[in-house]
């Protein structure tokens, strides 16, 4: 489905600099999702790919982008601000190409976090909703919550989709930021699946039926903010 129906699309970041993008809009869209990488890996990642696909076949428009540095081949994530700069562009291109549709934001991890940053900072226009698809809340065996904290700021409804074994967000400290952010915030945790909602073979699921899952639910709680 993404190699027939994706669009090739080129976002201006800045004075003399773009950043390859792909959209897929599905006949009879009821949204799109605005959707950001993770920091290791790029808007044609596997996974990526996975999520565009399915939420198309969901009556879900994506449009996937990559951040500057991606875009150079480079493994070191671009600072928040220019991180920041390329979610706007990619919002303000996506209100521009899906003019009768409600936009959400968010992405994979650190994507995720550089677009509600972005919304803490200052509303990004046209977007109603943020959804991460695993929320960063703190490296790896460093747990903490600072990087929550601007989540206070963010004054439209967010999605959490996360697994429980997700060792960038214990779920000790991931349930209480949630449950702080109040009515505006849904926490979706899905059984036994880590950052990248991978689950072991012995979990008695495959990773096709926890990203059913994790999708599935998106719909339902975009559905829920949209309609």
């Amino acid at each position: 489905m993404t190699a027939i129906n994706a669009q090739s699309l080129r976002i201006g970041v800045g004075p003399g600099e773009e950043v390859s993008a792909l959209l897929i809009q599905p006949p009879q869209a009821r949204a799109c999702y605005v959707f950001a990488h993770g920091a290791g890996a790029g808007m044609i990642h596997r996974s990526m790919e996975t999520v565009a696909a399915g939420l198309g076949a969901r009556g879900i428009a994506t449009l996937r982008y990559q951040f500057p540095y991606m875009e150079k081949g480079s493994k070191r994530p671009d600072a928040p601000a220019v991180a920041h700069v390329a979610v706007r562009a990619a919002v303000t291109e996506a209100g521009r190409r899906c003019l009768a549709l409600p936009l959400i934001a968010g992405g994979r991890s650190f994507g995720g976090r550089m677009t509600s940053q972005a919304q803490a900072l200052s509303p990004l226009p046209g977007v109603r909703g943020l959804a991460f698809l695993g929320f960063p809340l703190h490296p790896a065996g460093k747990p903490s919550s600072d990087r929550a904290k601007h989540l206070a700021d963010v004054k439209i409804p967010m999605l959490f989709l996360q697994g429980t074994r997700d060792a960038l967000a214990e779920l000790s400290l991931l349930e209480p930021v949630v449950k702080g952010l109040g009515s505006r915030a849904t926490l979706r945790l899905l059984d036994g699946a880590d950052h990248s909602f991978h689950v072991l073979k012995n979990s008695g699921r495959n990773d096709r039926e926890v990203m059913d899952e994790a999708l599935d639910a998106f719909v339902g709680w975009v559905d829920g903010i949209v309609c």
